[in-house]
């Protein structure tokens, strides 16, 4: 049975209508997840959250042990990961309060974050050329135009380390990759979630035009910005989680034919993890 799981903030697991069924703390052989795992209940469907900066909000992207976050939800066999992120906007079609459906990530970050579970004396290379689930991605988009949310399907997501934003040359730096929006937090999380294999999609809230333009950007004004962005997440997620657990996607997991080295040359430790990421 398919299993979903939602990574993000306050805005999502603070729901009206949502149901509480357990909290799990979990341990992992990476470390300590940002949070417990929240089992729910959102109209009947079971869904698995993940606080992406713990409750509380009081972890820094760099501090995020992401890959604590993605082996927590997989030993619940959650398989489909929806990402929820606040972003800032990198061309003007992207408007503040509109979501983004991202499709590619670029890594800017700055080499400090564990964005693999293997090494150690396991050599595995799983493909992140399509690191979005297209058939993910298209059930968001379709359950965001049945509500009028104002989403746009496709681009490229630049990942920067934060957690400053960036500088105006910074910004216009991005802009010439043809990046769409900037964020802080879906690399390496959603390349972990591909050596899990697990299908992975991100909405991307758009909180401000980063600095290119000539608005100057503001923690007040990207707040404001935001709660009106947690209420369209929380009227999202109302129809989105049933629609995704009673109608599973089909998809097909790709990190077991990228591992290298023998299962016989795995340590029993290594064994027990290995089992539950290509489970």
């Amino acid at each position: 049975m398919q299993k979903l799981g939602i990574i993000g903030g306050s805005g999502v697991y603070s729901l009206e209508n949502i149901k509480i069924v357990a909290e799990h703390i979990v341990d992992t052989p990476f470390g300590k997840p940002s949070d417990a795992v929240i089992q729910a209940e959102i109209n009947g469907a079971e869904v698995y959250f993940m606080p992406r900066h713990g409750r509380g909000h009081s972890i820094l992207p760099s501090e995020v042990n992401y890959r604590a976050n993605i082996f927590a939800l997989k030993t619940f066999d959650v398989d489909v990961i929806v990402s929820v992120s606040a972003v800032g906007s990198l061309k003007e079609e992207h408007a503040p309060t509109h979501f983004v459906l991202p499709d590619q990530f670029i890594d800017w970050t700055k080499g400090g974050r564990q964005r693999t579970f293997f090494g150690d004396g396991i050599v595995a290379h799983v493909s992140t050329a399509y690191p979005i689930n297209k058939t993910l991605q298209e059930r968001i988009h379709e359950n965001c135009s049945k509500l009028d949310i104002k989403a746009h399907k496709g681009g490229s997501y630049i990942c920067i380390e934060g957690p400053q934003f960036s500088s105006r040359a910074e910004s216009e730096l991005y802009r010439s990759f043809g990046a769409d929006i900037i964020g802080m937090t879906n690399v390496p999380e959603s390349y972990l979630a591909k050596e899990a294999g697990m299908a992975y999609a991100t909405i991307a809230m758009v909180t401000d035009y980063d600095c290119w333009k000539e608005e100057h950007v503001e923690v007040e004004s990207v707040m404001a910005v935001m709660k009106t962005n947690n209420e369209t997440i929380q009227k999202l997620m109302m129809t989105l989680v049933p629609d995704l657990v009673k109608n599973p996607i089909e998809f097909r997991k790709e990190n077991a034919v990228g591992v290298m080295t023998p299962e016989n040359l795995w340590t029993e430790e290594q064994s027990k993890w290995m089992k539950v990421l290509l489970k």
